[in-house]
């Protein structure tokens, strides 16, 4: 029997994105049985306050979950400081959770997947986390199969792996430094993950993503991957806080439920497919790949040009 996980749902001011994402929850086989969590960041201004309030509006119509709790937050933190303070309180009462963002639907076997993944590796240290969404890759994958990292389009973890998160990011870049780490942590010098992880250290980006990819990267932990994406990112419409427009990461969501059972080990030639995808996005593309950093300092996008 699966013992459903509990969902986190962080969402600002995207009114149709959000209800488009819990429409797609709600198609899920397991939503009547998973309970709903719901933080909702504060206006960080003025003109985002009419578009905040009417997202906190629709939030007290939502049905179809065994029970749906809302935090409205009362200043703005940022979706850095949001997702970390939310996941950390929703992990410490429940022990796992599963983690959507407001531009993030799902296909009908989402649930599914996740909850039997945390399941079936709820005991094996050496997965930190399973992820909904994987590139659209012409050559095809392996029904699933593992990367080493952590990543955050449509996720899900187990306290266990969240206690390595470590939130100081100039920790995590002097140790990739130190054990020469820097090909490998940028996918064969496809992308730079690095830079971005520079750029958090120093104070100029605080993004949570860079730092959950590098810490599980560090502790040479796993993610499960699904060889058909479960999660389709609506958000590359411009309308976010920090992505701009892209259909590079347009994928079809997989129609039929996947095994989730696999040998625990890195996927060598999934890893490849991924440095080939990140290889062949144009120079100036605005969204970062791998989902992990897609919200890079802005001036990273004409500073910083992929490592050959």
């Amino acid at each position: 029997m699966i013992t459903t996980a509990p969902i986190i749902l962080f969402v600002y001011n995207r009114l149709s994105h959000t209800q488009q994402v819990i429409a797609a929850l709600r198609e899920n086989l397991l939503s009547a049985e998973s309970e709903l969590y719901i933080y909702a960041d504060a206006a960080k201004n003025a003109d985002a306050v009419q578009s905040v309030h009417e997202l906190r509006s629709f939030l007290t119509t939502i049905t179809g979950f065994k029970s749906v709790h809302i935090c409205l937050r009362e200043t703005n933190l940022g979706v850095d400081d949001n997702t970390i303070l939310g996941v950390t309180e929703v992990i410490s009462i429940h022990g796992k959770a599963i983690v959507l963002e407001d531009d993030l639907v799902t296909a009908p076997w989402f649930l599914k997947y996740m909850n039997e993944a945390l399941d079936f590796y709820e005991n094996n240290d050496e997965v930190a986390s399973v992820h909904g969404y994987v590139y659209p890759i012409p050559q095809g994958l392996k029904e699933v199969f593992f990367i080493k990292g952590a990543d955050c389009w449509g996720w899900a973890t187990w306290k266990r792996a969240w206690d390595l998160f470590e939130h100081d990011g100039a920790k995590l870049l002097e140790k990739i430094n130190a054990q020469g780490l820097q090909k490998e942590f940028d996918f064969d010098n496809t992308y730079p993950y690095v830079k971005a992880l520079e750029q958090q250290a120093i104070g100029n980006t605080t993004h949570w993503d860079i730092r959950w990819y590098a810490s599980a990267f560090l502790a040479k932990k796993l993610t499960l991957y699904p060889g058909q994406s479960l999660v389709k990112n609506i958000g590359h419409d411009a309308s976010g806080t920090h992505c701009g427009h892209s259909n590079n990461y347009d994928v079809t969501l997989s129609l039929s439920p996947l095994s989730v059972e696999t040998e625990v080990i890195a996927d060598q030639d999934a890893y490849h497919a991924f440095a080939d995808f990140m290889r062949s996005l144009p120079l100036n593309s605005p969204t970062r790949p791998k989902g992990i950093a897609s919200r890079l300092f802005k001036k990273l996008k004409t500073s910083v040009s992929r490592r050959s």
